[in-house]
């Protein structure tokens, strides 16, 4: 006898991840925001940049820490938990667009990044990579950004495979302040 699909024979729509911690993220959005009115903001075409030129806002745009060179930050959609981008203020496509002084700052915000995350979170591994372009999964092509991936082992699970879908399993809020006690803590005195 055949097994029905019960994905699609479900009657009730699609599955249900509760998630009861984004509500208030949702509700911390203004009318203006959520619906879409209010005054357009210039926008440099770079999330990144724009990030770089508004340290006013960079509780809300997840900002760990700043340098003269560049920005650390929590990707607001991770991989895993404690998921950090680090890309210099300047945008530029290519690691060879910018100077050597650029690309020693940019590896040195990295080291910084890789040991925020293993003083915060004291992880298993940690994967670290740059997308350069679209076709290498780029989704900032303009902008040159390194990706520091915290890992446990175990921390692809079933959920990922069966239900195509990952867990994340800290608020993107709380993990921003974990990690700007650890970086308050090693950095005393440091713009974050």
């Amino acid at each position: 006898m055949k097994r029905p699909n019960r994905r699609s024979a479900s009657p009730r729509g699609p599955a249900a991840l509760h998630a009861p911690w984004r509500q208030e993220y949702v509700e911390t959005l203004s009318d203006d925001e959520t619906k879409g009115r209010g005054e357009p903001r210039p926008a440099s075409g770079s999330f990144l940049r724009d990030y770089w030129l508004d340290p006013g806002s960079d509780e809300r745009n997840h900002v760990i820490a700043r340098t003269e060179a560049g920005i650390i930050l929590l990707n607001r959609f991770p991989y895993s938990s404690g998921h950090l981008l680090v890309a210099l203020g300047e945008p530029r496509p290519t690691l060879l667009d910018y100077t050597p002084n650029q690309r020693a700052s940019l590896w040195a915000l990295t080291d910084a990044a890789a040991e925020l995350i293993q003083r915060a979170l004291e992880p298993q591994g940690i994967n670290i990579g740059v997308n350069q372009g679209r076709a290498a999964g780029a989704g900032v092509p303009e902008h040159l950004h390194v990706h520091l991936v915290p890992r446990w082992a175990g921390d692809v699970n079933f959920m990922t495979v069966a239900g195509q879908v990952r867990v994340i399993s800290s608020a993107l809020d709380r993990m921003a302040e974990r990690y700007r006690r650890v970086w308050g803590e090693r950095n005393p005195g440091a713009r974050r």
